[in-house]
């Protein structure tokens, strides 16, 4: 390796990290990201145990981690499906009495020009459907039940 390479590689390897971001919170559910100078707006919605993050025209979800969890199977307890944000159902898939598998999408929202599916949390059955196409729900809305 020349001089010259080497030298360029030493400055490249001492330059420090970048700063890690600050967030600011703005409202509930709003907050501010600065990432060196770079401010991006974040919504956020949910729970404690699974939330929704919508930035740049993407929708994230997370689930906290190292929650405790319940002894009891999630095919035994009723699951509700909510809406991330504010949306319009453009298509319900799964009708009450309706056999769902994990990963199915059971509603099909529109926000932002962007189709948002609502996929099935695990294997069940719809017990309850709570909107309606057509419909404009809000943030955290039941829109589906299911067990």
């Amino acid at each position: 390796m020349g001089t010259a390479a080497a030298l360029e590689k030493l400055i490249v390897m001492s330059k420090p990290p970048p700063p890690p971001p600050t967030v600011t919170r703005i409202a509930a559910g709003v907050y501010r990201v600065d990432t060196e100078g770079r401010l991006e707006t974040v919504y956020v919605s949910g729970g404690p145990a699974q939330y929704w993050a919508f930035w740049n025209g993407q929708v994230f979800r997370g689930v906290a981690a190292g929650g405790a969890r319940s002894p009891h199977s999630r095919g035994d307890l009723p699951q509700s499906l909510t809406a991330p944000m504010p949306a319009t159902v453009r298509k319900i898939v799964a009708r009450p009495g309706t056999s769902v598998k994990k990963g199915e999408t059971l509603i099909l929202l529109e926000a932002m020009k962007m189709e948002l599916p609502l996929r099935a949390p695990a294997d069940g059955v719809v017990t309850r459907l709570l909107c309606e196409e057509g419909q404009l729900v809000q943030p955290d809305s039941v829109l589906l039940e299911m067990r």
